[in-house]
């Protein structure tokens, strides 16, 4: 059966208590201003007009977002593949949402808000990191800002070493060389090639 309206929505799930809509504010809180400092990763979502969808992860120190102000959120994008759908999504709507997450911490940071994209030299050099500036900013001006509690990490164990399988390495090789139609034979070198990169231009 499938569901087509809040009604029946709400008649299955139920309502938030009062007190849980109450966490969502507009605004950097203390508790999230320290929460995005602690904050390694990041998965930023986007959409565009046509209502295409993009989540690309984003990684780096901790705290390598910063907060000017309880507003704001920057940033920085660093070398990746050039697809840009996420940036593209950002020039179109400046629609964007963001979910921060912490190691071996069970709760998550939601924050949404308008974007825009700059590329100031000076304010690029203050971002760098690995011994290169920023490639360009996501700037973001907050309009909804709260945390999410810990029951799906809890329930997918994420943080749980004693369930992880043996590290999987992904073909990026096998994949490409599969789309192009070309020799399986290159996919080795093509593998290699993305292992270098991993490890010169981070």
């Amino acid at each position: 059966m499938n569901i087509t309206s809040e009604k029946h929505l709400r008649s299955i799930i139920g309502t938030p208590h009062s007190i849980t809509a109450a966490k969502k504010t507009n605004h950097l809180t203390d508790e999230a201003m320290a929460f995005i400092a602690r904050s390694p990763f990041l998965i930023m979502t986007t959409v565009s007009e046509d209502l295409q969808l993009d989540a690309s992860p984003k990684g780096d120190s901790p705290g390598f977002v910063r907060a000017p102000d309880a507003k704001t959120l920057i940033i920085p994008d660093r070398r990746g593949n050039k697809l840009a759908d996420g940036h593209l999504n950002v020039l179109k709507t400046g629609r964007i949402g963001l979910i921060f997450l912490v190691p071996n911490t069970r709760e998550t940071l939601r924050v949404n808000g308008q974007a825009r994209l700059t590329a100031d030299p000076a304010a690029l050099e203050t971002y760098s990191a690995h011994g290169r500036p920023a490639v360009l900013l996501t700037e973001v001006s907050i309009e909804e800002c709260f945390f999410h509690c810990g029951k799906a990490l809890i329930r997918s164990k994420l943080w749980d070493t004693s369930v992880w399988d043996a590290p999987v390495q992904v073909s990026f090789g096998k994949m490409l060389a599969l789309a192009s139609g070309g020799d399986p034979a290159m996919a080795k070198a093509i593998d290699q090639s993305i292992s270098d990169d991993y490890r010169d231009n981070l």
